[in-house]
């Protein structure tokens, strides 16, 4: 069994308000929800509105499969043009561990 986690840290466009910061974070979460059938949500900097941490991990028996979905759960986050993508903290886990 290998787990793969993904960190993104996001600067936000132009949102003014905690609210507006739900309204941008909110799709994106869904989204990586629905496409990739990955654990996600917002972790970090909860009380600041122009920056989020999005966090998520996926489980799998195959580390082809696992790397796969990161690689294109990476790839919808980093070509929304609402976000800036600052950073992405990538962490493979297995039997080994």
């Amino acid at each position: 069994m290998y787990v793969g986690t993904l960190s993104f840290d996001l600067l936000l466009g132009d949102v003014r308000s905690l609210k507006e910061k739900r309204s941008v974070v909110r799709p994106i979460v869904a989204e990586l929800h629905r496409k990739f059938a990955v654990s996600v949500a917002e972790v970090d900097h909860m009380d600041l509105h122009r920056r989020a941490v999005i966090g998520l991990a996926v489980v799998s028996g195959d580390t082809g499969h696992l790397t796969d979905v990161l690689d294109r759960c990476e790839r919808l986050v980093a070509a929304r043009p609402e976000v800036e993508l600052l950073s992405v903290r990538r962490r493979l886990h297995g039997d080994d561990d």
